[in-house]
């Protein structure tokens, strides 16, 4: 008999003091690896490690390409890269974004979900939006242990509830007894027997690490075609239903949930509306230049013709402008920077 002895653990906004508490409850002789990853700048500096082996007994540590899995040890994803799990090792993929993400959280799960099955502990802590539920949902699928912290307990209760509304969750607790619960889900005995994962989670953890076989071959692709396009390369989503959880994936892998797309659409749309304004704007003050030197001639009707284009062109400037202030005070708060940096800084 084996026992549960892969913990994959997912955390966006708020991640970085909920990751100190559940390392200070894991105990140095823990019988399991735990995987961590916290979304951050691409092009960051992480310090992550340092502050989670600070915070517990166990020793912590960005994940290496190849490096094998140890048991009492704390890997985290760097950023840049997708952690992912295979039977002998980790490896690092700069595989495509998912949610805008890389590392992100959704790969780490399938890819633990695939390779170990029931041996599997998913995580989903505090953070915003809805990463972590389809990752969640493969390990539940794949006989592994969904564990889901109280979204009365998080900061950012966004991502823990959408994986209740999504995934039949095992376990929904505080921060405070999370580490108790680990504990004693890995001290249980497991039956693990192997059973193979489905051919769309295979699929899915090829997408993830960037496999060429499958991005070149589209007839392979799950789901079925949308009439959205994706907001990293403007190719074809496609729909990918797990459940009632819909998420859209283009040819070329990009993946996105629908709550992460439809951010992603309102940032778009805000930053063309903010271009728009800029172009109304300095046509409105050429009009107006133009107007002044017909002025100076004695070309009044020529004068009047470019202040009326200057007033009209003011005029939906100034809608344009009350939109996007009025869009930025409905959205106030909805996008927050990463939490690492803002713990780390």
């Amino acid at each position: 008999m084996s026992h549960r002895d892969i913990i994959v653990v997912g955390a966006s906004a708020g991640g970085i003091e909920v990751l100190q508490q559940l390392a200070a409850a894991l105990p140095r002789d823990l019988a399991a690896s735990v995987f961590v990853t916290v979304h951050f700048p691409e092009h960051g500096v992480s310090v992550l490690p340092r502050i989670l082996a600070r915070a517990g007994p166990l020793p912590a540590l960005h994940a290496v390409d190849g490096e094998p899995i140890v048991h009492g040890r704390i890997y985290i994803a760097p950023p840049g890269f997708h952690l992912l799990l295979e039977r002998s090792c980790m490896r690092l993929v700069r595989g495509p974004r998912e949610n805008g993400n890389r590392p992100a959280i959704d790969p780490m799960f399938r890819s633990a979900a695939v390779t170990f099955g029931a041996r599997v502990i998913g995580v989903v802590l505090t953070g915003l939006l809805d990463d972590g539920t389809s990752g969640l949902a493969a390990i539940k699928r794949n006989r592994g242990t969904t564990v889901v912290q109280d979204p009365a307990d998080a900061l950012f209760p966004s991502m823990p509830q959408s994986a209740l509304e999504y995934v039949e969750v095992d376990h929904v607790v505080p921060i405070k007894s999370m580490g108790r619960t680990l504990i004693g889900i890995v001290a249980e005995p497991l039956d693990d027997r192997a059973e193979p994962p489905s051919r769309d989670d295979v699929m899915e953890k090829k997408y993830s690490s960037a496999d060429l076989d499958v991005i070149e071959n589209p007839g392979q692709h799950p789901g079925r075609l949308s009439s959205f396009g994706c907001p990293d390369c403007g190719g074809v989503l496609w729909e990918i239903a797990d459940g009632e959880f819909v998420r859209f994936r283009c040819r070329v892998g990009h993946a996105w949930t629908s709550e992460g797309l439809l951010a992603e659409q309102a940032y778009t749309l805000d930053d063309a509306l903010w271009i728009a304004l800029r172009a109304l704007e300095e046509s409105a003050s050429l009009s107006r230049q133009i107007a002044a030197r017909h002025k100076t001639r004695g070309a009044m009707a020529l004068a009047d013709r470019f202040e009326s284009q200057a007033y009209d062109t003011e005029s939906r400037a100034a809608v344009v402008r009350e939109s996007l202030l009025r869009g930025r005070e409905s959205s106030a708060g909805t996008r927050t920077p990463t939490t690492e940096s803002r713990s780390a800084s």
